[in-house]
């Protein structure tokens, strides 16, 4: 049987969950817990992409711009995206070297720090509207905003920084993640949803202070480099109806078409954040030829990919 090829798309609260301390200690323990995961599909013969989100490590960053501003010049949210991608890949790429390594696995695993092209003329430029970051406190709410920083309440109530996020429109290095992939490489890849930039007429690629969202972006890159298998994992075990109430259901499986109605109708509007942004990635990827889209929990990683777990989303 031919290899297939997976793109694995993990939340940064999977690294950094809220409630608990940030320190790189921590995150580097649940990297490890995080990509256990990964080996049984490695060990398995899966050509295999890993996308990390970075919400709230950017919003760290982003604190650490603020506290360091009379000493250095802040760096731009671009190229602190830059930073966590790189910071985030050493991490998973440690951690999931060790595990195969424990496994009896012998796979390359490599981070290849990748640029997410957007329209220069998205209106979500112009209107933050994700999420990045932690909860913030009255005065810190009060000092952002008189700095023109937009902060608003989140799904739960918690007062947060909101930033632009325009849709990407291409992985400018899907090429060579393709490449890599298909000689056996485990690559991890558009981490943080890519750095976004867009193309200038006269200077080329140019970047733009704005976040990717990391689904929209591991939906682009599974269909640039044709894999079979888009898994999105998140905090809840797939998409439900009803969520919230006590007639919450989960839906074990989607028709493309299926898919489209749940997105049409009030289920789902949530905003930014929610499980929208997901339902829509594993959506588009099926549309453009993908054969499996799986949203699960973190830990039902190779169960969702069996069938055995997770909301399945394909063509028919």
């Amino acid at each position: 049987m031919a290899a297939r090829t997976i793109v694995v798309a993990i939340g940064g609260n999977a690294l950094s969950p809220s409630g608990e301390s940030a320190s790189v200690h921590n995150q580097f323990r649940h990297s490890r817990e995080s990509l256990e995961v990964i080996v049984p599909l490695a060990a398995a013969g899966w050509r295999i992409a890993i996308v990390h989100g970075n919400g709230p490590q950017v919003g760290d960053a982003l604190v650490r711009n603020e506290a360091a501003r009379s000493l250095v010049r802040p760096l731009p949210l671009g190229v602190l995206v830059a930073g966590t991608a790189g910071w985030i890949g050493y991490m998973i790429q440690q951690s999931l070297e060790n595990a195969l390594a424990r496994n009896g696995c012998d796979r390359p695993v490599v981070t290849l720090i990748c640029q997410a092209r957007v329209d220069a003329d998205d209106p979500a430029l112009r209107q933050p509207s994700k999420f990045v970051g932690r909860s913030l406190d009255d005065a810190t709410v009060a000092t952002l905003r008189a700095a023109g920083v937009r902060v608003e309440a989140d799904g739960n109530g918690n007062l947060r920084r909101q930033v632009p996020s325009p849709v990407p429109v291409e992985i400018v290095e899907s090429p060579m993640v393709a490449d890599l992939v298909a000689r056996g490489d485990i690559v991890i890849a558009a981490g943080g949803g890519g750095i976004p930039v867009y193309r200038d007429a006269r200077l080329g690629l140019e970047g733009i202070d704005a976040v990717v969202d990391k689904d929209r972006a591991a939906a682009i890159l599974a269909k640039d480099i044709e894999a079979d298998v888009l898994l999105i994992l998140t905090d809840v075990d797939g998409v439900y109806t009803g969520w919230g109430t006590d007639t919450a259901r989960r839906l074990e499986r989607l028709t493309l078409t299926d898919a489209r109605r749940l997105l049409a109708g009030p289920e789902l509007r949530g905003g930014t954040g929610s499980m929208r942004p997901k339902v829509e990635a594993a959506a588009d990827f099926v549309a453009a030829g993908g054969q499996r889209a799986i949203i699960a929990a973190l830990e039902d990683g190779p169960a969702a990919v069996e069938g055995r777990a997770g909301t399945e989303i394909t063509e028919e």
